[in-house]
């Protein structure tokens, strides 16, 4: 099972013909983790084949409008589909008040649970939002004076693989017994032997890991998310000729995006909120390349598999009985 990531829009501060604001999707096991809502994220979902019924949690990295304007405008959806599924909102300090502003979107009004995160509950070290196989974890990023946080999505450590053939050379007969020890609890055979699951068990096997960190200097919040991540989106905002003026507003240029996925040990980089003078983003792609090869600029829509079983180390399976 693959876990895809699906940029929706790329643009930085307006729409372009090309490239639409800020928005990303995470698509795993058929359910939505959704970061940053710029205007029109409702269509970019629909044009993606992403239902906004599976949408469990919607993150925003700060309150400038080209990444949350259009979260007003999902929710009201979400309400008028009678949503029942709970939601949760992971935003910056002032997200909720700004929500209570907006006629028919308190989250204390909807149809449906909405849980709030805010502010420095969202800001690490401690993990904004968690489910059973995935954790998002948040960090503050350099955005100038405006709070803004990047996330990261990481899979939890997964049991290793169970070998069946091991099982049963041990004795333990097919059935139950084999789902026991897959969930890592001990069974005693017939013949009154304990078997441990590390005898049937290959090593724990890591999930994938995404970072998002947009809207933002290269800081050590950025760093720390983008950490050995298999897959990280990273403001490039400007070509390095203009790096004095990313630094004025609060952002990264594609050089300096392609430093920290090559200094934080990323797999592949994607170019993201990219400004308007750039209607050909090849120079961007190019300057990154020149640091870190593994670096693209994003396309809006495609959808990037990451793979967990690329990363299973060799199944090293140990008989202690």
């Amino acid at each position: 099972m693959t876990t895809d990531v699906i940029p929706l829009g790329t643009s930085s501060a307006v729409p372009t013909d090309e490239r639409h604001l800020s928005a990303l999707a995470i698509e795993r096991k058929g359910q939505v983790l959704l970061f940053d809502c710029g205007e029109g994220t409702q269509y970019r979902l629909r044009e993606a084949g992403l239902s906004w019924a599976r949408i469990d949690a919607i993150f925003v990295t700060h309150l400038h409008g080209d990444h949350c304007y259009g979260l007003p405008g999902l929710l009201s959806t979400m309400d008028l589909q009678q949503r029942t599924a709970p939601v949760t909102l992971v935003l910056p300090p002032g997200g909720a008040a700004l929500l209570r502003a907006v006629p028919g979107v308190a989250p204390e009004r909807l149809s449906f649970p909405v849980h709030v995160v805010e502010g420095d509950a969202a800001l690490g070290p401690s993990a904004a939002y968690e489910a059973d196989e995935v954790v998002v974890d948040a960090r503050r990023l350099d955005h100038g004076e405006a709070v803004s946080m990047g996330f990261r999505v990481e899979e939890r450590m997964r049991p290793g693989r169970f070998d069946p053939e091991q099982a049963r050379a041990l004795g333990v007969p097919e059935g139950p017994a084999f789902g026991r020890l897959q969930r890592g609890n001990p069974v005693t055979t017939p013949d009154g032997t304990t078997v441990n699951p590390a005898q049937v068990l290959g090593p724990p096997r890591p999930g994938v890991a995404v970072a998002y960190v947009t809207d933002t200097r290269p800081c050590d919040g950025g760093r720390v998310l983008a950490e050995e991540a298999d897959l990280l989106y990273h403001d490039a905002t400007f070509a390095d000729d203009h790096a004095a003026r990313a630094h004025e507003t609060g952002h990264s240029t594609a050089r300096q995006a392609a430093t920290v996925a090559r200094e934080a040990g990323a797999g592949r980089l994607l170019l993201g909120h990219l400004s308007a003078r750039y209607p050909d983003p090849t120079p961007l792609e190019r300057e990154a390349r020149s640091v870190f090869s593994a670096a693209a600029v994003a396309e809006e829509l495609r959808r990037y598999e990451l793979d967990p079983r690329e990363k299973e180390p060799p199944v090293d399976l140990t008989d202690e009985s």
